[in-house]
């Protein structure tokens, strides 16, 4: 599921519900990307049209905003909505419990094409 932000917001995480309970998928990996604007968004803050503003709700919290560095937001939102998977979904977390889901985490970068997997 492709969503801005990688962010893991209710609807999101129904979705993710759905998936692994009912459909049976056995591995959730929260992948975020290179020069991920919505992240860059977060971390600068300020105003944005319609919507978009409420991602800053679901990224802000994992985020450091004194540090600027946009490679260590995007790494700490995907640690962080991994997070938030793990001890905001009762469903997710009787999988990872008794071992029939793997959750992981990764950014993707948009120039190489590499997945550098990490430890959420």
């Amino acid at each position: 599921m492709r969503v801005a932000g990688n962010v893991a917001g209710a609807e999101e995480t129904a979705s993710l519900e759905f998936g692994t309970l009912v459909l049976g998928a056995k591995v959730l990996v929260v992948l975020g990307h290179s020069g991920c604007g919505a992240v860059k968004a977060a971390l600068e803050g300020g105003d944005a049209p319609g919507q978009i503003s409420t991602l800053y709700r679901l990224i802000g919290p994992g985020i450091d905003r004194q540090n600027k560095n946009l490679d260590v937001a995007i790494a700490s939102n995907v640690r962080a909505q991994a997070r938030v998977l793990r001890k905001g979904s009762t469903v997710i977390a009787g999988l990872l419990k008794d071992g029939k889901l793997k959750l992981a985490g990764g950014v993707y970068d948009l120039t190489s094409g590499k997945v550098t997997m990490m430890e959420v």
